[in-house]
């Protein structure tokens, strides 16, 4: 293979499953290639904030002067934003090396012998990311889980710490009916006798007895680490340390402080291994960001971009509009997985949008723009609100624009394939067209 799409598009076709559940091939395919970790890893699952809290940990060490790898997923617009060392995305090219490992490790034993084993696209790129990650000298590698935990192909890491964000119905086929049964698969991430910060300040069951029974070392919200403040600033005390007086971090929304006190208290967990400076802490919240959660991007219309995508996350996308204050008119863009709950997700931010604009997205697995408006009419009670459908988020995007008035807002939110749709050429600069008249 020459070129990174060429891998890719290979990874593509030589599973017969999209989406896979199960460690034992990718396990043995690591095995093969003597993958490992020289420094501290830390395991990030959750069904939201996983990205909010990746992008502050990032920060903060980076901030205190180490060397990071983070592992990401999915991407916006490019392949390579999934691995970013020392805060930059790697260029396609440093990739080839490490796929190519891979696929000889795919193929062939220890020995030289062929004995392939099959990789869903998914298990392939976490393999030749985490190789890569394993040529560079690092002191801290951060994984996003991609779905679940348990059985995740970044799970054949044993991490050092553990840290289980927000916990809702999600991928609810692959996962389970309920929050204890989602929550007994992202517990998987822990080991016995490690630290796992769990986040989520109303926790599954599940949780607590997967890591009592493996013998994990939990850290709570309200037992082990609280959070205080007020509209000023905040602080942060638990297990020995405290910090007073801390910015707000950069990332908006309100969920931001609950994804901020885990990952203090994951460095706190990680103290000796990783010290931090309360400096370091302070400046990592400031300057943390992190593309398509809650971003607002300043212009007359102003533009925000989301990938909340479940009925959780729409809710606090809905919560953090609110706190916008007023506008004339309220422009959304969306699209979205057919497999994903829309009904409650319709219902809980109909009443902050007055045009909607359905887009097709380039995935067999989305659901198409005139099914999301047939649902979306099922579930509307509003006569004022127009409704049309478009075949990308980039035509949708420009019929908002056309629409939009100055004073307005526009709202890019669903899948990453929406925002990451409208963001191909960069990120749009909103001039409205009355502007110009």
């Amino acid at each position: 293979m020459k070129t990174l799409s060429d891998w890719l598009a290979y990874c593509e076709q030589i599973h017969p499953k999209t989406i896979d559940m199960g460690l034992d091939r990718v396990r043995s395919v690591a095995l093969r290639m003597g993958l490992a970790f020289k420094c501290p890893v830390i395991t990030v699952a959750g069904t939201n904030g996983k990205g909010s809290t990746c992008a502050m940990l990032e920060s903060i060490v980076l901030q205190a002067g180490y060397r990071c790898g983070v592992y990401t997923s999915p991407h916006l617009v490019h392949f390579e934003e999934r691995l970013r060392i020392n805060g930059q995305a790697v260029q396609d090219t440093s990739l080839l090396d490490s796929f190519a490992r891979v696929e000889q490790a795919r193929m062939h034993a220890a020995d030289g012998t062929h004995k392939e084993v099959s990789l869903s696209y998914f298990e392939f790129t976490t393999l030749a990311i985490l190789h890569a990650m394993a040529q560079i000298d690092l002191d801290v590698v951060i994984l996003e889980v991609g779905l679940g935990g348990r059985l995740d192909a970044v799970n054949i890491i044993d991490a050092d710490c553990a840290v289980i964000t927000s916990i809702d119905l999600d991928h609810m086929e692959l996962l389970g009916p309920d929050r204890e049964s989602i929550g007994r698969e992202k517990a998987g991430i822990m080991r016995t006798g490690r630290p796992v910060v769990v986040s989520d300040p109303v926790p599954p069951q599940s949780v607590l007895d997967t890591a009592l029974a493996l013998g994990a070392d939990v850290w709570l919200v309200g037992k082990d680490f609280n959070v205080s403040g007020d509209k000023q600033q905040w602080g942060w005390a638990g297990r020995g340390r405290r910090y007073s007086g801390l910015a707000y971090p950069a990332l908006r929304g309100a969920n931001q402080l609950v994804n901020a006190a885990g990952v203090l208290a994951c460095l706190t967990a990680l103290r000796e291994q990783l010290p931090v400076t309360a400096q370091a802490v302070r400046n990592g919240l400031a300057f943390v960001e992190l593309p398509g959660r809650f971003q607002i991007i300043p212009g007359q219309p102003a533009l925000v971009m989301d990938v909340a995508h479940n009925p959780h996350s729409v809710a606090a996308l809905a919560a953090n509009l609110d706190a916008m204050g007023f506008y004339p008119t309220t422009h959304a863009i969306f699209g979205a997985m057919a497999d994903k709950d829309l009904a409650p997700m319709f219902s809980r931010i109909n009443p902050m949008i007055d045009r909607w604009y359905f887009a097709d997205l380039p995935t067999p697995r989305a659901a198409r723009a005139s099914e999301l408006l047939s649902i979306w009419e099922g579930c509307s009670t509003r006569k004022d609100v127009d409704a049309a459908i478009f075949a990308s988020p980039m035509q949708a995007l420009q019929a908002a624009i056309d629409n939009a008035t100055p004073a307005d807002r526009i709202i890019v939110f669903g899948s990453f394939y929406t925002v990451g749709g409208v963001l191909q050429a960069g990120v749009p600069r909103l001039h409205a067209q009355h502007l110009n008249s």
